[in-house]
């Protein structure tokens, strides 16, 4: 209830981007982003100006949904515009190329308001949204996260919001921020209260890493399984001061884990077998016994193995993060649109040919290291779990 001002966010909250033409919207290489965005726009353009009244509909050129209609019907030309790539999260642990306007972008909610252009910065914890078939889960990033990220339409809470200045003049010395006043997430109300009951020197940032942290604990996904089913998550403030400190900790820690985890270093037990050959394209990672996970068989000649079973223990909208790797780090074709997304695009782009082979590595310890976060958690007790109802917000 975004009318409701007893709450830990501001209600510029917002749903994951919906962009209604991923296969268009999304991709690994920057360079193919562009020319599919360019020839999708000079297709339709080329459609508006026939001063056809019914659209010539060519999956191979064009996927057609409501919005598009609408331009359409209004003869609106749409342009380019080299600004609007940017970095996205596609699923977890997996960065593409965006496409991020409001011409080729089917809903974008209030995203503007959370990333307004390339050079603002801002974190936001997404959680699962309602009446989802998987377990809810959480998961911080500092880029645009896709409406699918997690289960049933993900749900984005900001650190920051941003708001245009209404009245602006450039100077030569202004940077692009200028054009935007940052404002907090978090709200005056909790803040107030959290300082009534841990202490004047909480700030909202240690509230922001408190969310972060309680949504990973077990007591709270077990004691809330069913209203995190029918609605947004309602946190409890605990009782002792140090409980919240060290959820605040907690969360800072796993924050720093899950923005930073590209650069994460290989899990210290695991044997990589091959690399020396130079050959890190990947087609599709597999298990070469399905019963067995602790091997994976990155590609015909890089075999992982000694992975901890605990690796497969930090899950994410219902897949391990090591498994969400396997999946989205494959050569995809679109059935409709007939364009290929390659992550070997990615890593070429970057001058990194090793990219995917140590992401994965990166991300086997990003894994062990949540659990283990996870683990030493503070317990919700009764008395806690009582005086939910009392402090939900």
């Amino acid at each position: 209830n975004k009318d409701n001002k007893q709450t830990f966010f501001v209600p510029y909250y917002s749903r994951g981007l919906a962009t209604g033409r991923d296969a268009w919207c999304y991709n690994f290489s920057q360079q193919k982003l562009q020319q599919n965005i360019q020839y999708t726009i000079q297709y339709y353009n080329s459609m508006v100006e026939s001063d056809s009244d019914t659209p010539h509909l060519d999956a191979t050129k064009i996927s057609w949904t409501r919005a598009f209609q609408n331009d359409f019907q209004k003869k609106r030309i749409k342009a380019f515009v080299a600004s609007a790539v940017r970095k996205d999260v596609y699923r977890p642990f997996c960065k593409q190329y965006l496409y991020f306007s409001a011409e080729l972008n089917e809903m974008q909610y209030q995203i503007p308001k959370l990333f307004p252009s390339l050079k603002t910065k801002n974190f936001v914890i997404c959680v699962s949204g309602i009446s989802g078939t998987k377990q809810n889960t959480t998961f911080i990033t500092k880029l645009i996260p896709d409406l699918n990220l997690l289960d049933a339409g993900t749900q984005c809470f900001p650190l920051y919001y941003y708001e245009k200045r209404s009245a602006y003049q450039p100077t030569l010395f202004d940077g692009e921020k200028s054009q935007y006043i940052r404002k907090e997430g978090i709200t005056n109300f909790i803040l107030e209260r959290c300082r009534i009951n841990y202490g004047p020197k909480v700030s909202k940032e240690d509230i922001f890493y408190y969310v972060y942290g309680l949504l990973h604990s077990p007591d709270y996904r077990r004691m809330f399984a069913a209203d995190l089913k029918k609605m947004l998550p309602r946190l409890p403030l605990v009782e002792r001061p140090s409980d919240f400190w060290e959820f605040s900790r907690a969360g800072r820690t796993l924050a720093e884990l899950h923005l930073n985890y590209e650069t994460q270093p290989p899990y210290q037990d695991v044997v990589v077998t091959g690399a020396e050959q130079g050959k890190f394209r990947v087609e599709k990672m597999r298990f070469p016994d399905k019963q067995d996970k602790t091997t994976i068989q990155y590609n015909p000649w890089i075999t992982i193995s000694h992975i901890p079973q605990e690796a497969y223990d930090y899950v994410v909208n219902g897949r391990s993060a090591v498994e969400w790797i396997m999946e989205r780090y494959q050569i995809r074709t679109d059935k409709a649109s007939g364009i290929t997304n390659d992550p070997n695009d990615w890593a070429d782009e970057h001058g990194k040919p090793r990219y995917i082979l140590d992401l994965l590595l990166s991300v086997i310890t990003v894994s062990v290291e949540t659990v283990k976060i996870v683990n030493e958690l503070p317990s919700l007790d009764v008395a806690t779990k009582t005086a939910v109802d009392e402090k939900r917000s």
